[in-house]
């Protein structure tokens, strides 16, 4: 598991270890906060997880977001 210790950022893209039903398996993050927003690369979906299950979930980091 990927220590999410590090600071998340709007516009990260991450690679999740389940995949979307629609096949995707990269999400950006949209939204940083007590959950952690994410929208599918592939189709667009979005959906909110707890730091918890996010931290739980994520595989790699893809890209990094702007820091500020």
């Amino acid at each position: 598991m990927i220590e999410i210790a590090a600071k998340l950022y709007v516009g990260d893209v991450v690679e999740m270890r389940k995949q979307h039903p629609c096949g995707g398996a990269t999400w950006e993050i949209v939204r940083v906060g007590a959950d952690i927003g994410l929208v599918c690369r592939t189709c667009g979906r979005r959906v909110l997880l707890s730091r918890r299950d996010f931290a739980r979930g994520v595989k790699r980091f893809v890209k990094r977001g702007e820091t500020s």
